[in-house]
């Protein structure tokens, strides 16, 4: 009823910027929260950056000053702006929704996931 489809991802060299994008379409009444995770390679999924509807953002500390998470409510479409990448910013990053749905059921949907390099 609701998909989340990310794109944006790829091989950038250390200091590069990349800027990923999470289309949700289907049965949506209203985002929440949306938010960025990562997965690094053999690690656990981590937060990197959240917003909530009102436009309040909240950031890992790994990312503060170089990544910033935004929103355009209209085309229900959230954005990570990724700047001066780094190695260890090497991972495969999801986008998570909080929708509520058009039948008034609130669900945690999940992108399914695209991968960032940053490698020289």
């Amino acid at each position: 009823q609701v998909q989340l489809v990310e794109s944006g991802g790829g091989l950038v060299q250390p200091g590069g910027s990349l800027r990923l994008s999470c289309a949700a379409s289907g049965s949506i009444f209203r985002i929440n929260v949306a938010g960025w995770y990562r997965q690094p390679p053999g690690k656990q999924r981590e937060l990197v950056a959240s917003i909530i509807s009102g436009g309040t953002t909240n950031y890992a500390d790994s990312v503060k000053g170089r990544f910033t998470i935004s929103r355009d409510n209209a085309k229900n479409t959230v954005y990570l702006q990724m700047n001066s990448l780094k190695p260890e910013d090497t991972a495969v990053y999801y986008c998570n929704c909080n929708v509520v749905r058009t039948d008034w059921v609130t669900v945690n949907y999940w992108g399914q996931g695209t991968q960032v390099t940053v490698s020289s």
